[in-house]
């Protein structure tokens, strides 16, 4: 948490996160877990939070 979106996905790939997905905070999402995807949470430019699937 705290890095900048872009820096933080790049890192993601970089370790073999296959789908990168960023959101704002308070989005909508589905409920489906997808193994192999990290998620973040940006809000103006960093993370602000993290999770899997």
């Amino acid at each position: 948490m705290g890095l900048d979106a872009d820096g933080a996905e790049q890192l993601a790939r970089a370790r073999g996160w296959k789908v990168v997905r960023s959101l704002p905070p308070g989005s909508i999402i589905t409920m489906e877990y997808l193994s192999g995807r990290i998620n973040f949470e940006v809000e103006d430019g960093a993370v602000t939070r993290c999770w899997l699937g």
